[in-house]
């Protein structure tokens, strides 16, 4: 499945996936965190500052982590991942398009809502 494909076969379930409002403001923390902590990897790789190379994956490693709990929360879990590719692509692009696209697009706001739990 190439990028387009995922994007689109992710976007079609996101809601069914993001539904628990614990699990909805995990992700709207932990996103950030792994925003800052993947910018910081690559310039860290660019400048050879290994240092910070290693901040810079601890904090997508936290994201990650934070992520995965609050997907335990939900009532439908995620599509088990195919491989170690997949995985990577999926949870990129979760983090770099489709998180930003249902948060602007006002679909987090309307999850938020519709929990009761």
């Amino acid at each position: 499945m190439g990028p387009r494909e995922l994007l689109r076969w992710q976007w079609e379930g996101y809601p069914r996936y993001h539904a628990q409002r614990v699990n909805l403001l995990l992700h709207l923390f932990s996103v950030p965190i792994f925003w800052a902590g993947t910018l910081l990897l690559v310039a860290a790789l660019i400048s050879l500052r290994w240092p910070l190379a290693v901040i810079g994956f601890g904090g997508m490693l936290v994201a990650l982590v934070v992520q995965g709990r609050g997907h335990k929360l939900e009532a439908v879990p995620p599509a088990p991942f195919t491989g170690p590719g997949n995985f990577v692509a999926r949870f990129c692009l979760e983090q770099w398009i489709n998180l930003p696209r249902f948060i602007l697009g006002g679909a987090w706001r309307r999850a938020y809502r519709g929990d009761g739990r």
